[in-house]
């Protein structure tokens, strides 16, 4: 007989309603056995005590519905992005708080280039904070004509390039190409928006970008998991499926001894063409599917709409962006996205799409609901990931419509202000990522990091959520708070559910996934604006233990 495992902690906190808090969780192989008082699962055939967490705080393992593997293949390049970021090693580095300090960062980093050819790469960006002081080609060139340097901005959306890359590539003033930025001689200046400008230097990323991983990658990014709770998380968007290659790549490296659970979604809209046709790809995933297993999960897709906010290229409604910027950039045409949809949701796909103006929700909103007519699909839980601007009228419609809203909450502490002061000013900033309102109405929601945009950490989510804190102190829209329970609930059974696993994860109940996050405090009872310093120890993932490799927060040294 296998033998039943108890674990007694200082509390357990289930996620589920039917037995909120209990004593231990009793795990038998990979599952669990039952929860409730160490008495009570103690007397189960063949029990054996195990203290090991006994002073801690146990959680469902997180879940996040909404990241990117790809971060960890951002380590191996150059950060110098604002704030502070910690490596999935548990290495802090530093923000770079001036332009000067960006560029003396990439001079020491482009000294210890060996090979005159070699690119210069670097990652997080985050210009916003710069009024006035643009990073392009003018100010690269500071550093090198010669080498060239690519920065990508932190929301992934936009990079900067040197000279010596827009002469490699032959982006000049007869490219004619969306988001290709230009000065008023109409010379471009070295900002490129979105994919399509983007993907004109894409060779220099090509091994090293969001879309392009290898085993260290994902090994980086599954301990980051480790190092803060996060027992599932997800890809959301990779070219790799449709290439048997790529997946090989995720089966050899997800096996089981892989720290955690991954959900890949295939990049179906928005980031070029393949080779493969709609329905070729959708039938390819439907096979894909039927490989899954806990570890590793496929069959499902991402499409992206819209830019991001704060990089001036979302899709926004009347009155638009607060200076009177242009409007942003459609990644697919409303054409080419309906037609995509419809093919994956025919399938029998779970479709998750980017959407953070307004006017990209309306569209997804609109283009759902005449497929839904066309094509019912019962409990679709199709997904408005990001869904920042997302209106209380967009939100009825979403609980009409079976659909779930993943939310963006780390933008209010990471570009609340400027959201506030620059890009939409605060009477519509202070309903952005409106969780109170989705969940008033209905809508099924998670929140998510989108890292490498913001740092992976639900328990930093589920503070800015409750908080709506922004870094200078302000809240951004009081009323759109919701409470520490909600918000745990929504980064445990809100994102399982959303990713159709809330029968296997998300909860602390009997039969299922032996995954749990182990804290040193618990966060019901630390202020909210606390919860996010709150040290993640480790994780149990399939009732196997994982240690983390970062530190406290009382143990990290100040920048």
């Amino acid at each position: 007989m296998e033998h039943t495992t108890v674990y007694p902690a200082r509390i357990v906190r289930t996620m589920d309603p039917a037995r909120p808090t209990a004593e231990a969780v009793a795990v038998r192989g990979e599952r669990i056995r039952a929860v409730g008082s160490v008495s009570e699962l103690m007397a189960y055939p063949g029990a054996v005590l195990d203290e090991r967490y006994a002073d801690t705080v146990l959680l469902p393992g997180f879940v996040e519905a909404h990241s990117h593997a790809g971060s960890g293949n951002v380590w191996a390049d150059t950060y110098v992005g604002f704030v502070d970021r910690i490596a999935p090693d548990g290495r802090r580095w530093p923000g770079c708080r001036t332009i000067d300090e960006v560029l003396d960062r990439l001079r020491a980093a482009e000294t210890e280039l060996q090979d005159p050819n070699e690119p210069l790469m670097a990652w997080g960006l985050d210009p916003i904070y710069f009024p006035g002081r643009p990073l392009a080609a003018a100010e690269l060139d500071r550093v090198s004509t010669t080498r060239p340097i690519h920065v990508s901005h932190t929301s992934g959306h936009v990079c900067a390039v040197n000279s010596a890359v827009l002469r490699r590539f032959g982006i000049d003033a007869s490219t004619r190409v969306a988001g290709v930025v230009r000065n008023d001689a109409g010379e471009p200046t070295g900002e490129l928006q979105e994919f399509a400008a983007m993907g004109l230097v894409g060779e220099l990323v090509e091994g090293s970008g969001l879309l392009d991983i290898n085993p260290e990658a994902l090994h980086r990014f599954a301990q980051e998991g480790v190092n803060t709770g996060t027992t599932t998380l997800t890809d959301l968007g990779t070219r790799l499926l449709m290439d048997d290659d790529g997946v090989a790549l995720y089966r050899s490296t997800v096996d089981e001894d892989f720290p955690i659970r991954l959900n890949v979604f295939h990049f179906g809209a928005g980031v070029g063409r393949f080779a493969l046709s709609l329905p070729e790809a959708a039938e390819r995933l439907v096979r894909l599917r039927e490989i899954s297993t806990t570890k590793l999960r496929f069959g499902n897709v991402k499409l992206m709409l819209d830019g991001s906010i704060q990089g001036f290229t979302a899709r926004l409604r009347d009155p638009g962006y607060l200076g009177g910027q242009p409007n942003g950039i459609w990644n697919v045409s409303p054409e080419e996205f309906r037609e995509a949809f419809e093919v994956f949701h025919r399938a029998g796909l779970l479709v998750h799409v980017h959407c953070n103006g307004d006017q990209a929700t309306q569209l997804f909103l609109d283009t759902l609901e005449t497929i839904l007519t066309a094509h019912p699909r019962p409990d679709h839980r199709h997904t408005c990931t990001h869904s920042q601007l997302s209106t209380a009228a967009q939100y009825r419609r979403m609980a009409a419509l079976g659909m779930c809203a993943n939310i963006f909450a780390n933008h209010i502490w990471a570009w609340g202000d400027q959201h506030i002061d620059v890009t939409v000013g605060p009477d519509r900033a202070a309903r952005m990522n409106a969780a109170a309102t989705a969940l008033r109405l209905g809508v099924p929601i998670s929140l998510h990091s989108d890292t490498p945009v913001t740092p992976l950490g639900p328990l930093h989510a589920v503070k800015h959520a409750a908080t709506r804190l922004t870094v200078s102190g302000r809240i951004m829209g009081e009323h759109e708070r919701i409470g520490v329970q909600e918000a745990l609930e929504s980064v445990t059974i809100g994102g399982a559910y959303m990713l159709k696993m809330d029968h296997e994860v998300g909860s602390l109940e009997a039969g299922k996934l032996a995954d749990l996050a182990v804290l040193a405090e618990d966060p019901l009872a630390v202020e909210p604006e606390h919860i996010g310093d709150i040290h993640v120890l480790g994780t149990v993932v399939g009732g196997r233990h994982r240690a983390t490799k970062a530190a406290a927060p009382s143990e990290v040294p100040a920048s």
